[in-house]
């Protein structure tokens, strides 16, 4: 799904709508949500629900009280309430599904301090003076990095935000200690000449705000679907058998990326048929040492103790069975009796069973057909062969 400005181009390319994530259709915005009570019509006699989700510059979003019964549909620019002056924003959410976003997020829509209310639809005046305090932001942050570096503090200005009246800038910073930055909006105040305020987020709130590319390929999740940060532990790496390689682990945050606790869960569940990996075999031929476990599979390799070098799969139900006998003060003979009933034949023979030719037809180049000479060359008559032995 995207809008008329992020289709092809007459050659092929895309034309790009370079509004960086406020396209006024709502199709390509940070942060969507489907709306999947759209369709339903509400019973007879009831209100339709008055709170408004509307969204600001890089996900930023707040709930808003529609006290004038506007009709607000998805992508309409509106004029909100701010504690000074008012802000421009995005509706993107309206209806019965504000009141589920509102009650999970335990927010209610009589709280005048927290909802605040939505003035009118967005004019055209207001939307220029809103884009026009949006082109300053870049260069504004160039300046303040400039101006930070200068006074030696210790902080990261990621990201700008105007006011939509463009009487406030609030700039969002990361910092790893506490940073007295008093002197610093002094100069702000007399640089940009406007309402300066600091706002301090932690290393995933910045790269949900600025957004990027991961590892994967896609866009980064914190940035167009996930909003709540847990938190994640080297242990979620162990549980999955990763390699504890810090610059594969870290994402742009340069934390633990969040996606290592989406398939946490189910790990944990599958390694709980698993025998604990510091438990020992004991066998008539010697003590066996877990040395590897493949959780899809379910197997794992023991190898006897000096013989390191040789290892003998089993199968879980394999090893809890010599767990158990052990337990009962029982040894079985050997691991190769059960390794030896794993052992299969990783020959495989492909058909071909879609009527296709040969994937590796062309990987070796046909060899040329040397001409054969078929005019059969006229000896001589007169000329006798030479081993010839004629009788006289």
């Amino acid at each position: 799904m995207s809008c008329n400005s992020c289709s092809t181009g007459k050659d092929g390319q895309p034309k790009g709508c370079k509004n960086n994530g406020t396209c006024g259709t709502d199709s390509c915005n940070k942060l969507t949500v489907f709306d999947w009570l759209a369709n339903m019509s509400l019973p007879q006699g009831q209100e339709p629900f008055k709170g408004v989700e509307v969204r600001f510059k890089n996900g930023r979003k707040q709930y808003y009280k529609n006290t004038e019964n506007l009709t607000l549909s998805i992508g309409d620019i509106v004029a909100t309430q701010a504690k000074s002056g008012h802000d421009i924003g995005m509706v993107t959410l309206t209806g019965e599904l504000v009141r589920v976003q509102m009650k999970r997020k335990k927010i209610n829509i009589d709280d005048e301090e927290n909802v605040l209310k939505i003035y009118r639809k967005a004019s055209q005046k207001d939307i220029d003076i809103w884009s026009a305090a949006r082109d300053k932001e870049e260069p504004m942050k160039v300046k303040a990095r400039q101006f930070a570096i200068d006074l030696k503090l210790k902080m990261k200005i990621s990201d700008i935000e105007y006011q939509g009246d463009a009487s406030k800038a609030t700039f969002y910073y990361t910092a790893e200690e506490r940073v007295d930055f008093r002197e610093l909006i002094k100069v702000f105040a007399r640089e940009f000449r406007t309402r300066i305020e600091m706002k301090q987020v932690g290393f995933r709130q910045e790269a949900a705000r600025l957004g990027g590319i991961g590892s994967c390929g896609r866009e980064l999740c914190c940035s167009t679907w996930l909003t709540d940060f847990r938190s994640v532990s080297t242990s979620a790496a162990r549980y999955q058998q990763l390699s504890l390689n810090p610059l594969k682990l870290a994402g742009q945050c340069g934390k633990l990326k969040c996606c290592l606790n989406y398939e946490l869960d189910a790990y944990l569940d599958a390694l709980k048929a698993f025998p604990k990996t510091e438990t020992r075999l004991y066998t008539e031929k010697g003590k066996a040492v877990c040395q590897k476990t493949d959780i899809f599979k379910g197997h794992m390799w023991y190898a006897y103790e000096g013989e390191w070098m040789n290892w003998h799969v089993l199968t879980t139900e394999q090893a809890n069975e010599i767990i158990a006998k052990n337990k009962r003060k029982e040894k079985v003979a050997s691991l190769e009796e059960y390794a030896s009933q794993l052992i299969e034949d990783t020959k495989t023979e492909f058909e071909n069973v879609v009527g296709q030719d040969s994937l590796t037809r062309f990987d070796s180049p046909k060899r040329k057909k040397k001409r054969r000479n078929n005019r059969n060359k006229q000896r001589p008559h007169n000329k006798k062969p030479k081993n010839s032995n004629a009788k006289k």
